[in-house]
């Protein structure tokens, strides 16, 4: 299984008609499925000892204490997954006086996501079929050999 994209052109430079134009890879339309805690739940349920019930419950009482820890300015480093932390944006002011909490307008939540969990494209990585690589492919309307211009790769549904 690999994640499908697509080839799409566009100028090199955003906005600059004049520059010359280039292929790019994006993800299919329409190919990301969601995965939700229940369904999480259920399959760690098949491969270990807690029931799907506990699971879930361990799950949103680890949300409702992110969320606790984040607004109150703490980071939340959780081992092998990436460290949650808080930034914000604030209006500028032209005196020290005028300058308080609430010229700050937008709370934002960041992701620093563990070295253990980054991910390598599978095609370019040192070590093929690692546990952190991810398979990509072009889905192409015909395949070579129906005389299209497809990538000569398989073609899998990530449905299947």
């Amino acid at each position: 299984m690999g994640v499908p994209v697509t080839r799409y052109q566009r100028n090199k430079k955003l906005g600059d008609e004049s520059s010359p134009k280039l292929y790019y890879l994006k993800r299919e339309a329409g190919s990301t499925r969601t995965t939700t805690i229940a369904s999480i739940a259920k399959e760690i349920e098949t491969t270990g000892a807690l029931s799907a019930e506990d699971v879930t419950h361990t799950i949103q009482s680890f949300v409702r204490q992110l969320k606790q820890r984040l607004t109150v300015g703490d980071k939340v480093k959780v081992d092998g997954l990436g460290t949650f932390y808080t930034t914000f944006s604030t209006e500028g002011s032209e005196t020290e006086k005028e300058c308080t909490v609430k010229k700050i307008n937008r709370v934002h939540i960041r992701f620093a996501v563990d070295n253990t969990l980054r991910l390598a494209n599978d095609s370019t990585a040192t070590t093929r079929g690692g546990e952190n690589n991810v398979s990509f492919f072009i889905r192409s309307e015909q395949t070579p050999s129906e005389g299209g211009e497809g990538d000569g790769g398989e073609v899998i549904d990530p449905m299947e």
